[in-house]
This record gives C-alpha cells, sequence and structure tokens, in this order.
C-alpha cells in the first residue's frame, strides 16, 4: 500500500452550539489539515497523485473557510463546526474529488485538523 500526505492552513473563526465554556463564543484558529491518501496502484509516471493534483483539491475546500466564520458557511450553519466535524468535512469533499480524478483507485485514508499545535481532531472513513 502506497500513502502520500499533504499539509496545508487556513485561518477562520467558529463557535460551537451546544457547549458551556469559552467556545460557545466566537473565536478564531490557525488551522492546520493534514490529509493523507492511499492506494495499490501507481499511475503511468509512478505517483499515487501528483502531490499539487492533492494540493489544489484541497484549496478549493480551504478556500471556501479560509477568513470566514466558519458557522455561516453550509454545511456548518447547522453542523457544529468542531475539528472532528471539519476533519469528516475534508474527508468527503476530499473523496468526492478523487473518485472522480482516479475511478476509485486512490482512496482518502484520513484527515487530520489541528486547532492549535497541540490539539487534532482524526476522521478515517
Amino acid at each position: 500500500m502506497y500513502e502520500i500526505t499533504v499539509e496545508d492552513t487556513f485561518a477562520a473563526g467558529h463557535y460551537l452550539r451546544n457547549y458551556k465554556g469559552k467556545c460557545e463564543n466566537p473565536h478564531g484558529h490557525n488551522y492546520k489539515v493534514r490529509i493523507t491518501l492511499a492506494g495499490q496502484k501507481l499511475d503511468q509516471a509512478g505517483l499515487l497523485v501528483d502531490f499539487k493534483d492533492l494540493r489544489e483539491v484541497m484549496k478549493r475546500t480551504i478556500d471556501r473557510l479560509d477568513h470566514k466564520m466558519i458557522n455561516e458557511v453550509d454545511p456548518f450553519t447547522e453542523l457544529n463546526p468542531s475539528a472532528e466535524n471539519l476533519a469528516k468535512y475534508f474527508y468527503d469533499e476530499t473523496t468526492e474529488k478523487l473518485d472522480q480524478a482516479t475511478a476509485g483507485r486512490v482512496q482518502v485514508k484520513n484527515v487530520t485538523i489541528f486547532e492549535t499545535e497541540t490539539t487534532t481532531a482524526t476522521y478515517a472513513g
């Protein structure tokens, strides 16, 4: 099994609904997103996926959230914008784009969201 991993960052605000504590108030994070892909077969160039192609997929999702109040961006107008839900959101968005581009040859292994340098949430399908 081959794996590749790419990281990127974005800044955004959010607040947690149905939560008692500081995080129920609007606040911001400098998020880091780490996405790992996996597959058993490489393409004709000997790549699982070109790093730049994965970065482009990530960029589309990041651009929807960067410098925004996440609570105002679908699906987070209803879904709580926790790190756990952000990890699944990136997983789902990346999976959809990769299925189209690689005809199912490559899967998203996991997505980790760093809210801070020391706090993370990971989603693996």
